[in-house]
């Protein structure tokens, strides 16, 4: 959130340039956090996605977004964010600098696939963030593929975290009996709680922590997975571990001959035949040095090797193409050199053929044949457009199974390492072996063919699990609801919440379905005067319905972090939010606590004091109230509680020796026993 304009001036106008399906999508979201939207578009003629859409813009401007004089008319010094979204990434990225000349603390969010552009960007001009709808789109698309436990998988802060759906029962992840707040731990935290058929809810908090699970239910909970690499951590490079020091124990003989033994056996054959040449080569040279001078003891050893080596490079004729020879020899010894000129010459051959296959290889880069199809329980990605492509090499990283099919040509630097077969769509499905295939997922870029696709899909294999891509997500749902296990995907509003999300200044960082809602990685940077700041993480939680998954104060960063922290200005928040929860941080807009905790007695005089602490520190009140309301027992705690907050809060107590128990209530009406605090 920026804290540079005031508030009556930063949180009212947006700017959308490009009026097609994504920035119509984007228009219906930011209608919804109650905001000014102006549209701009250069053709008069808009086909509009939705027939009331129009009336909610505040104000349409038709002219080229790149021109100063058509922001100006737009009202962009006044707009928070301007989204440039139009499908020409040129204009957008050229629209960026004319509206960073008019308004230079205005936030951009810009359309483009240029990775490397937007970056610098983001570096130069500030407060800009660039996306492209493929970049959320196709992690949906692959996590949809999976069909396992597995519903999303992301990195955050050098860790890798995952949400996964747990099954209970004899066999399954875990069994029955377990309170659902045993669930969570240093390394998980539950989301949501499903029991037996019924649907789970779309809120993070709506489960009971006293429920215990039963056979049949379902958990889904974010967990941190391994541990990754840190960017910080340099990695040795290939210069560096060859400049590495031997161990003595690498310079025995036994380990030498190992190495030699696997290098034998690792090499091509073009390559031990080379070694092979050289030894045979180098024991010639030297056996010509000794029987030089041995037959020739007058000469010197220089002359011996310098007769050995002309032969040993093939200089016969230099040395015997004279009528009369420089120095006796003997028959025995011409035969010798006879040997070494055959010899050297094979070698020669030898080493100008493998210098030929090296610079062959290296220079006309001979393409390897792709990988033949699976022959079953594979993943078929049907077009391999942007977003396919995305898809495979996401499927690749995660080790799956998995083809790419399409009826257009693809070039050998396309994907190398994964299968692809080419042809009409229908005959290439057979090649990739559709029938044994465990999901297809469909994403071309015409909704028609892939409406076609799927269904032809369905008829040759009906139990496979069928993913396909739609730009209307309301026709997505239709089309899925007549497939028979299959999930439709749009896409592009895929794309609108994450930069609809941006535009508040929140760092979306991923984004993936779940329970059939879009869940949004997304980063906050607290400030003074915003709606997050001197908030517990569980006031943030429960209040706004988030996940928080990662906290970041100067250089330490919890994973999963506990309810009771504070945040402080400078503080770094990732949270897991639907658009309604991040709509609900940005207007402040907490779910009020209704319970209240009643603390009945303590066991001695320390106990209350350390309970005193613990009320303070999980409730977020006052130190001096807790111990005061520890004072009056029985007593009702005049602080208002989240259920959530306040049943943690009554289990660390009963560990302390303190009986306490929550109750959903007005906290204004008296209680006989009370204090000051009722």
């Amino acid at each position: 959130m920026d804290p540079n304009a005031p508030q009556q001036e930063r949180d009212v106008s947006f700017l959308v340039c490009g009026l097609g399906r994504l920035g119509q999508q984007c228009i219906l979201l930011l209608k919804e956090f109650e905001s000014t939207v102006i549209g701009v578009d250069v053709a008069s003629s808009i086909h509009w996605q939705a027939p009331g859409l129009p009336g909610l813009l505040d104000d349409l401007v038709i002219g080229d977004c790149r021109q100063v004089d058509v922001l100006r008319r737009a009202g962009l010094a006044r707009c928070r964010a301007a989204l440039l979204v139009t499908d020409d990434e040129r204009a957008n990225i050229a629209a960026a600098f004319a509206a960073r000349s008019i308004n230079p603390n205005i936030r951009l969010i810009i359309r483009s696939a240029q990775e490397k552009l937007n970056g610098l960007l983001s570096e130069q001009m500030g407060n800009l963030v660039a996306f492209e709808p493929s970049q959320f789109s196709a992690n949906v698309f692959a996590l949809a593929s999976l069909g396992d436990a597995t519903q999303a998988l992301f990195a955050v802060e050098g860790e890798k975290m995952r949400v996964v759906r747990l099954a209970v029962g004899p066999g399954a992840d875990f069994t029955e009996g377990h309170r659902l707040s045993e669930l969570n731990s240093a390394s998980h935290r539950m989301l949501s709680h499903a029991v037996g058929g019924r649907s789970v809810s779309g809120s993070f908090h709506d489960w009971d922590p006293e429920d215990r699970v039963r056979d049949g239910d379902f958990a889904t909970l974010v967990e941190k997975a391994d541990r990754m690499a840190s960017p910080a951590e340099p990695r040795p490079s290939g210069l560096t571990k060859r400049r590495r020091r031997m161990s003595a124990k690498d310079l025995h003989l036994p380990n030498w001959r190992a190495r030699v033994r696997r290098f034998w056996r690792t090499g091509s054959q073009v390559r031990r035949v080379a070694l092979a040449s050289s030894i045979i080569m180098l024991g010639l040279v030297l056996a010509g040095i000794a029987l030089f001078r041995w037959e020739n003891p007058d000469i010197s050893w220089f002359d011996a090797v310098n007769v050995s080596v002309v032969l040993g490079v093939g200089g016969f004729d230099n040395i015997f193409g004279a009528l009369r020879l420089p120095f006796p020899i003997s028959p025995g010894l011409y035969a010798f050199a006879v040997l070494v000129k055959i010899s050297s010459a094979v070698f020669l051959g030898i080493l100008f053929a493998m210098m030929t296959e090296r610079i062959l290889s290296a220079r006309l880069q001979i393409a390897h044949r792709r990988p033949r199809a699976p022959i079953g329980a594979h993943t078929i990605v049907v077009g391999l457009g942007v977003i396919g492509l995305r898809v495979v090499g996401i499927l690749r990283d995660w080790k799956r199974p998995m083809i790419g099919v399409t009826d257009q040509p693809v070039g050998p630097d396309v994907a190398p390492d994964a299968p692809i077969e080419i042809g009409p769509f229908h005959e290439a499905l057979e090649r990739a072996n559709v029938k044994t295939a465990e999901c297809v997922v469909v994403v071309t870029d015409d909704e028609v063919v892939n409406l076609e696709i799927s269904l032809t899909t369905r008829s040759l294999n009906p139990n496979c699990r069928l993913v396909f891509r739609s730009a209307d997500e309301q026709f997505a749902q239709h089309v899925a609801t007549l497939i028979p296990a299959s999930i439709g995907i749009g896409d592009y509003g895929i794309a609108a919440e994450a930069i609809a999300a941006a535009a508040f200044g929140e760092n979306i960082l991923s984004a993936f379905h779940l329970d059939g809602r879009l869940v949004l990685v997304a980063e906050y940077t607290i400030y003074p005067d915003d709606t997050l700041n001197d908030r517990l993480l569980a006031e943030i939680a429960y209040g706004y319905d988030v996940a928080p998954i990662v906290h970041r104060r100067g250089d330490h960063i919890r994973h999963l972090p506990a309810d009771d922290i504070r945040l402080e200005p400078e503080d770094r928040l990732i949270v897991l939010a639907t658009i309604d929860g991040l709509q609900r941080v940005e207007m402040g807009r907490l779910f009020p606590p209704d319970w209240s905790l009643w603390i009945d007695k303590a066991s001695s005089l320390d106990v209350a004091f350390d309970a005193a602490n613990a009320i303070a520190r999980i409730s977020g009140c006052d130190l001096r109230l807790a111990r005061e309301a520890l004072t009056h027992l029985p007593v009702r705690l005049a602080f208002p509680l989240y259920r959530h907050q306040g049943l943690r809060l009554v289990r660390e107590l009963k560990k302390m020796l303190v009986s306490a128990r929550l109750e959903q209530g007005d906290l204004g009406k008296p209680e006989p026993k009370a204090s000051a605090l009722n």
